[in-house]
C-alpha cells in the first residue's frame, strides 16, 4: 500500500527504520554497503554465456591432423569445414601445433583478436565437473568447485571487493535486474541497473509532487542514521545515502552519454540492436561518465561490471558455419557487440584500461546428437583488451580419449592435455589487472583445494600472460 504524505512524514525516524525497510534490507541489491574503489582508472567487465557454449565448435581445429581427424569423426552435420573456417584461422595450440580457428560467427572478435587484443584461452575447467546448469554456474561465479562452507555466499569478484574496499562508493554495477553471484557479498556496494534511464530512488508513488519532501526526509534520515554510534543504523545510513545520490547520478549518465557521444557510435550499437550490445552501451555510459572531457558526474565510480547473454543451450538446431545456425547467432551477437564496444573505448582513448573477461558454465559434449549437443567438461575463455596480449593460451581439451560420459577429462598433470583451470584465469585477472596480490587472492579470494595434484587445483598459475 503506496503512504501518504503524512504517513511518511511520520514514519521516518530513526527509530522506525527497520519497520520502513525489514530485514530484507541486507538482501537488497539496491543496497549495499559502499566501498572505495582500488583498482585506479581500470575496468574489468566479466561477460557470461550462459547455457553452456559450444567450445568445439568456437575454436575448432583447423589443420589436418589427429585434433582434425577427431573432430571430423564425432561431429557431421554441424562440423564446420577448414574452407570455411580458413578466413578465421587464429595461433596454434602450443601443445599439438594444430592451427586452429574461431567459428566464422566470431569474424568480428576475429578481427580483434588480428590486432592482438583477443587472448583465447582453451581447456578451461575444474575438478570433478557438473553437467547441472545450475550447480556448474554457481561453481564458476563462486570459484568454488569443492563447494567450501567458508566460501557460501560470495562471488568471486565479491571477495575482491568485500576485502579490498571501504567508504561510501560504489565499486560494481550488474546490467540485470538483481545482483549476480560473481559479485556477491555482504560488505560493498553494488548496483542491479538494467538501464539507467529507468534507474531511480523506489519512492512510492502516491503523489509525485511530495517527491521533494520525500527526498529531503530521507536524506536527514540516512544522514542522521550514518552518524549514529550503533552499526546496524551507520549502515543503513551509509548505504541509503549512496543509494539515494547514485540512483540520481546514474540517470544523468545516460543523458549525457546520448547528447555528448558521436552519432556514428550512437548508431553502431544500434545496428547490432542485440541484447548483449544494448548491456553494453550501459556499460559504456557508466564509464564515459567517469572519463568524459566535461569532468566526471559525481557519485558515479564503478570500475567493475557484469552482463550475461543466453540462449547456448543448443541441443538441437545447432548448427555449424550457416549464418541462419542458431550457434552462428549466437556468436555472431557476442563478436559485433564486443567489437562495437571496443571502438566506442577507443574513440573515448581508454580502450588499454578495459578488460573483457568471457565465460560459460561448461562447454558440449564432444560426439553431437541428432542435430545439436548435450552437455560438456571443458571450454575455452576469452580475455580481450587494449592491454591484452593476444594469442592462445592453455592446451586444447583432449578429444582423442573421452571419459565415460563422452566428454574431456579435467587434468592438472603434466603433459599435453593439462587442463586450464578456470581460477588461473581469475587469479591472473585479479593479480595482474586488479592489481591484488597472489598472497591475497589465495587467502581471501581463490584458495587452492586438496587433493590428488594430479586431479585437483593445488598449484596455481596466476601468470598465464595475457595481462603485462
Amino acid at each position: 500500500m503506496a503512504l501518504t504524505r503524512r504517513q511518511f512524514l511520520t514514519r521516518t525516524g530513526l527509530a522506525t527504520a527497520g519497520t520502513l525497510f525489514g530485514p530484507s534490507i541486507f538482501g537488497n541489491p539496491f543496497v549495499r554497503q559502499a566501498m572505495a574503489d582500488t583498482i585506479g582508472n581500470r575496468y574489468l567487465v566479466v561477460l557470461f554465456l550462459d547455457g553452456g557454449n559450444d567450445g568445439l565448435n568456437t575454436v575448432v581445429p583447423y589443420s589436418s591432423g589427429a585434433l582434425r581427424s577427431a573432430y571430423n569423426s564425432y561431429r557431421s552435420n554441424i562440423n564446420i569445414s577448414q574452407s570455411a573456417l580458413a578466413p578465421y584461422a587464429i595461433g596454434t595450440d602450443p601443445a599439438t601445433g594444430t592451427q586452429l580457428a574461431l567459428h566464422p560467427g566470431l569474424a568480428n572478435l576475429h578481427q580483434l583478436y588480428t590486432l592482438g587484443k583477443v587472448a583465447v584461452i582453451q581447456g578451461c575447467g575444474y575438478p570433478d565437473y557438473n553437467l547441472s546448469h545450475e550447480e556448474s554456474r554457481i561453481i564458476w561465479q563462486t570459484a568454488n568447485p569443492l563447494r567450501s562452507m567458508s566460501l557460501a555466499g560470495t562471488g568471486w569478484v565479491g571477495r575482491h571487493l568485500a576485502g579490498e574496499y571501504g567508504g561510501g562508493d560504489i565499486p560494481a554495477v550488474c546490467i540485470s535486474s538483481s545482483v549476480e553471484p560473481d559479485f556477491q557479498q555482504t560488505a560493498t556496494s553494488v548496483l542491479a541497473i538494467e538501464r539507467l534511464a529507468d534507474f531511480g530512488f523506489p519512492y512510492d508513488g502516491f503523489d509525485t509532487a511530495d517527491t521533494p519532501a520525500k527526498r529531503n526526509a530521507f536524506e536527514q534520515l540516512y544522514t542522521q542514521a550514518a552518524g549514529n554510534a550503533q552499526p546496524i543504523r551507520q549502515y543503513m545510513g551509509t548505504t541509503g545515502l549512496t543509494t539515494l545520490l547514485s540512483s540520481e547520478s546514474y540517470p544523468q549518465a545516460h543523458e549525457v552519454w546520448r547528447t555528448e557521444r558521436p552519432a556514428a557510435i550512437r548508431d553502431a550499437y544500434a545496428a547490432v540492436n542485440r541484447s548483449t550490445a544494448r548491456d553494453l552501451r550501459e556499460i559504456s555510459k557508466v564509464i564515459y561518465a567517469q572519463e568524459r572531457s566535461g569532468g566526471p558526474i559525481p557519485n558515479v565510480d564503478a570500475h567493475f561490471f557484469q552482463l550475461s547473454n543466453g540462449g547456448y543451450d543448443t541441443h538441437s538446431d545447432q548448427g555449424g558455419a550457416q549464418p541462419d545456425g542458431q550457434h552462428y547467432g549466437l556468436l555472431a551477437e557476442i563478436g559485433d557487440a564486443i567489437k562495437v564496444f571496443y571502438d566506442d573505448l577507443v574513440d573515448m582513448g581508454v580502450a588499454n584500461r578495459v578488460c573483457i573477461v568471457v565465460w560459460s558454465e561448461f562447454s558440449r559434449r564432444i560426439p553431437q546428437n541428432d542435430n545439436g549437443t548435450d552437455h560438456g567438461s571443458q571450454g575455452p575463455m576469452f580475455v580481450i583488451g587494449g592491454s591484452v596480449i593476444g594469442g592462445v593460451y592453455g592446451r586444447h581439451p583432449n578429444i582423442l580419449s573421452l571419459d565415460s560420459d563422452e566428454n574431456t577429462v579435467y587434468s592438472q598433470a603434466a603433459g599435453q592435455y593439462r587442463s586450464t583451470d578456470f581460477r588461473d584465469v581469475y587469479g591472473t585477472v585479479l593479480k595482474h589487472w586488479v592489481n591484488m596480490s597472489q598472497a591475497s587472492i589465495l587467502a581471501n579470494v581463490l584458495p587452492l583445494d586438496t587433493g590428488n595434484p594430479a586431479e585437483y587445483w593445488t598449484v596455481p598459475n596466476f601468470d598465464l600472460g595475457f595481462l603485462p
